[in-house]
């Protein structure tokens, strides 16, 4: 395969989170293959969060030094502030700056909402969500100024399409694509662009969840493309990126067509009476703002008026 100049990371920074395993691990080991000096960020903990240790990132890092790459491991929870500064920091030292932030630390407490308690609600999206939040705060003054940046978030079908067991892991993951769509607008003026990844693999968080005989196929390399091209100089804006299994796809939140059903005493019932025209997905579009939602509905509230 050819390394092209979009997927050469000569000279580029790269941080990627929860990178002593799994997706990470191949996320690190990928970019440094490619000319990336990356931080190996792993707290080192199980997969629901408890304990921690910086021997899994330092395997890494070892791993990426063997092969000629350079890489510093780091130990810092996503939850923590602070000390995710302190990484960022770390990396300027080192290397003067940071381009790419691969959001992948995560925690998995499954459980039915009936069953689940709220405690394990809160540790899931502060990991998943606000681990996600904090590491691009940390970075984001930086790029600004760099005028530079390459930022995935990884999401997950459990958050696009929902999954049985997994509210609070789905409504961080829906969650971080919201702050994608935001951000993405608020850095385009800095070429800071913002992306998300949803990953189908086999990993030590989903190791339960497949059969045996299609571990092999959802192994995770196959969704390291996907990574590289959203964290590529030629990377998209804005885009949900599906991988598994050798297979990609892009998911969208749209907007349909709707129907202006005005403001009278009956709207509801004419609501309730033309739900399916309402929801009826031909000419749907993907807005490129919340404004989209007002502009439909002023535009066709002004046609009906200029009617009357």
């Amino acid at each position: 395969m050819s390394n092209g100049s979009n997927l050469d990371f000569k000279g580029r920074v790269a941080i990627v989170t929860g990178a002593g395993g799994g997706l990470g691990r191949q996320h690190a080991l990928a970019l440094a293959t490619r000319g990336a000096k990356v931080v190996v960020n792993d707290l080192g903990g199980a997969r629901d969060g408890s304990g921690g240790s910086v021997s899994a990132a330092q395997a890494v890092v070892d791993e990426i030094k063997a092969a000629g790459g350079e890489a510093i491991a780091n130990g810092a929870s996503v939850t923590d502030f602070e000390a995710v500064q302190a990484m960022v920091k770390e990396a300027v030292d080192a290397w003067g700056r940071v381009d790419i932030l691969v959001n992948n630390a995560g925690i998995l407490r499954d459980k039915s909402f009936a069953k689940m308690d709220l405690a394990d609600f809160r540790l899931v999206v502060d990991v998943h969500l606000m681990g996600a939040v904090n590491c691009t705060k940390a970075v984001w003054a930086l790029m600004n100024e760099q005028k530079y940046g390459r930022i995935v978030m990884t999401t997950s079908s459990s958050g696009l399409y929902g999954n049985f067991g997994q509210s609070n892991y789905g409504a961080a993951k829906l969650a971080l694509v919201g702050l994608m769509q935001t951000l993405s607008i608020e850095g385009a003026k800095n070429d800071i662009r913002v992306n998300c990844l949803a990953p189908t693999a086999a990993t030590r968080m989903t190791e339960d969840l497949f059969p045996k005989e299609m571990l092999e196929a959802f192994r995770p390399e196959a969704v390291v493309p996907a990574m590289l091209v959203l964290a590529a100089q030629d990377a998209p804006n804005r885009t949900i990126l599906c991988a598994g299994a050798g297979t990609f796809e892009a998911a969208h939140i749209t907007l349909t067509q709707g129907a202006w059903l005005g403001i009278e005493a009956d709207t509801p019932e004419q609501l309730a009476a033309r739900l399916s025209e309402v929801t009826d997905r031909e000419g749907e579009a993907v807005p490129q703002s919340g404004a989209a939602q007002g502009a439909n509905e002023v535009a066709k509230g002004m046609a009906n008026a200029k009617r009357g």
